[in-house]
This record gives C-alpha cells, structure tokens and sequence, in this order.
C-alpha cells in the first residue's frame, strides 16, 4: 500500500484538489486497492471545513469527483504513517518540516511540481481566485506522481 498525503495551508483548496485528482487518477488506472490517499493543512484556520467552493466548481467542470473531506491538521504522526507527504509550495514545505520535528529525516516530504521537472509552487486560488491554473499545476504534478511511482514499480 502506498500512502500519499497532500497537504497545502488551509486543507480546503489546493491540497483537496489533489487529493480528488490523484485519486481519480488512480481509478482510472485500476490501482485504488494499492493507494492510500488523503489531505492535510499546516495551519488550523479551516479545521472541520469542506473544500473551497471553487475546488469544487472547478472538479464538476472537468469531471473529476470531489472526495469527501472536512479539513484537518497535519501530525506528526502523519509523518511516521505515510510514505508521500506532498506540499503545495515552500512555505507548506518549511511549516511541513516544522511540524514533523525539524527535519525530513526518513525523505517523505516532496514538493508536488517537482515530480513534473519544476521547482514551482502551486497555483494559490486563495489568493487570486484562479481555480483554472491551480487545476493546471495540480492535474500535471498528480500525473507525473503517479507516472514516477509507475516508472519505479511501485505500483
């Protein structure tokens, strides 16, 4: 089984877009009984809050279903569970490395656009509203993590 957590500030935007792109993903590739796959937050701002309605709009305009999911905190043991933990940008990557004890020791936490080649932070809709670019980043980063993770025989 491979564990995935996606994990962006708020848990309502970015990281729950990956989350239901990823898995989607994973289904149409027949691999769901091989995944698990969830989001988080670095912050407690929207603890217990469903994903952004502009997430939302935005997976029913493409067709992607929206996993059900009410924000929570990344944990410490979080980092022990999952094999993946996938930051949106590097500030989710300083706070995630923060969170888990000051280090990445085991060499779980990753960057989404750098599976695709980038060093980009993803796409922020909180901040300009632009649902459609976050789509773009989060759709290829997903693809090419499922590619990688394919590549190596993992699944």
């Amino acid at each position: 089984m491979i564990k995935v957590l996606f994990i962006c500030h708020g848990n309502i935007c970015r990281s729950t877009m990956a989350e239901s792109v990823f898995t989607h993903l994973v289904k149409q590739n027949g691999l769901e009984d091989l995944f698990e796959i969830d989001s988080a937050a670095t912050s407690r701002e929207e603890i217990g809050n469903e994903p952004h309605y502009g997430t939302r709009r935005k997976l029913a305009q493409v067709g992607i279903p929206l996993v059900a999911h009410r924000a929570r905190q990344l944990t410490r043991d979080d980092y022990l569970y999952y094999d993946y933990l996938i930051g949106m940008d590097t500030a989710n990557i300083r706070n995630m490395t923060r969170m888990v004890g000051g280090s990445d020791s085991l060499g779980k936490i990753y960057k989404l656009l750098t599976f695709a080649g980038r060093g980009d932070d993803v796409a922020d809709p909180w901040y300009t509203g632009d649902f459609d670019a976050t789509y773009r980043d989060v759709s290829e980063g997903c693809a090419a993590l499922l590619k990688q993770l394919q590549d190596l025989g993992k699944c």
